[in-house]
């Protein structure tokens, strides 16, 4: 199944709901996000953390392979006036210097990442005791309610998405940056619930991988009326509350940075 964000580009910058301040808030006690510091957000998107951080007085460098995501980016960055630095590169080869970051981020997307590659370019730009965090933010299917409808209406709809059933916890990337060498790793995670419009919540399934991002435009349509039709008998309410959980890896950049 290919998957290409950039076809979805309005809608992923329109209704994927941004990481939670309180995300923002966590970190900053972990000494990631602080005024100051320079911060390199890998697959960075619409910008979602790099606008966070940025809104927090850091230096941002938001790094994506994707130019047309990163163009909703600079837009959005834009229209509440505040600067990052949007780059065409990936995360296995960000063409920044050596020891050039205080902090390497990256939100939604290590599972897109060459992940041991993308450790060693992490390892390469951070300096001496920078900080790495990984960053999810996803929606949460428990038995009957409106998450598990929607994923069982993708996997009818695109039975080659695979990405449904989870829980939101992520413990092979820790295995991903302890190999790395990286330090004192820890996580965090807390349960939240978003509230979407029926008509954002499926502009925010029309931007995920198993629909916008893999399908034809055809078949988007197709899908996103049943997904309406669905929204409409079984979660009549106007305002959903959808359940999201947000976690986080954190860890010290290995000793031998130099």
């Amino acid at each position: 199944m290919k998957i290409d964000f950039g076809a979805t580009a309005a809608d992923y910058a329109k209704h994927r709901a941004g990481f939670p301040s309180s995300l923002f808030n966590k970190l900053s006690e972990y000494g990631i996000g602080l005024p100051g510091q320079n911060i390199v957000d890998l697959g960075t998107g619409t910008g979602t953390l790099a606008r966070g951080f940025a809104d927090r007085g850091a230096y941002v460098i938001g790094i994506d392979p994707s130019a047309s995501l990163l163009e909703q980016a600079r837009q959005l960055s834009e229209s509440i006036e505040l600067k990052v630095d949007y780059r065409v590169a990936t995360a296995e080869n960000t063409e920044l210097p050596n020891a050039s970051a205080d902090v390497v981020t990256a939100g939604q997307c290590w599972h897109w990442f060459d992940r041991p590659r993308a450790v060693q370019e992490i390892t390469r730009i951070l300096k001496k005791n920078g900080s790495l965090a990984i960053a999810h933010f996803d929606w949460i299917p428990l038995k009957g309610n409106v998450v598990d409808a929607t994923e069982q209406l993708i996997k009818a709809h695109n039975p080659a998405w695979n990405m449904d059933g989870g829980n939101g916890l992520y413990p092979l990337w820790l295995q991903d940056i302890g190999e790395g060498g990286f330090r004192e790793i820890r996580t965090f995670s807390y349960d939240v619930f978003v509230s979407y419009t029926h008509e954002d919540w499926r502009g925010r399934i029309r931007a995920s991988a198993g629909v916008g991002a893999s399908l034809t435009p055809e078949k988007v349509e197709v899908f996103d009326q049943e997904l309406a039709t669905l929204l409409e008998t079984k979660y009549p309410t106007p305002i959903l509350q959808v359940h999201h959980r947000v976690w986080a890896a954190i860890a010290k950049s290995p000793q031998s940075n130099s």
